[in-house]
Order: structure tokens, then sequence, then C-alpha cells
């Protein structure tokens, strides 16, 4: 899951070496947090947060598939 989230954000930001993704695994659930460039954070999050809410349904059917369930959290660049 942790690569699905890098290539879709990889393929919206300008400057896709700043993606990182950190996977915190909590047993049946898993937490994702994305970080990107400060100037790319709207296109991943997008008008209202439409694109971050497609990503997280994404992941909820990819780990749906796997029995798991799955948080993505955008977080503010330091």
């Amino acid at each position: 899951m942790k690569d699905l989230v890098e290539y879709l954000a990889r393929s919206l930001v300008d400057d896709p070496t700043q993606v990182t993704v950190t996977e915190i695994d909590l047993g049946p659930s898993v937490n994702l947090e994305l970080q990107v460039a400060k100037e790319d954070m709207g296109r991943v999050i997008g008008k209202q947060g439409r694109v971050a809410n497609a990503m997280r349904i994404l992941l909820r059917v990819a780990a749906a598939k796997q029995g798991k369930r799955v948080n993505l959290e955008v977080v503010d660049p330091q």
C-alpha cells in the first residue's frame, strides 16, 4: 500500500524526489503518512480535499483485499 501512495503522489507533484511515505503498522490497521514539498501540498490535497479523498478510497479498496484497514494522513512539511 505504501508503494501505491508513493506512485500516486509522485504522479501528481512537480518535485517527485520530495515525496516520502511513512508506514506505521498497528496490527489489523495501517497508518500512512504522506509528506510532499510545500509547493505541492495543493496538488496532493486538491480542491476541497477531493484528490486526497480519492487516494483514501483507493487505499481502502486495496486494504480490504488484504483484510486490513488503512488511514492516510497528509503531513505538513517541516
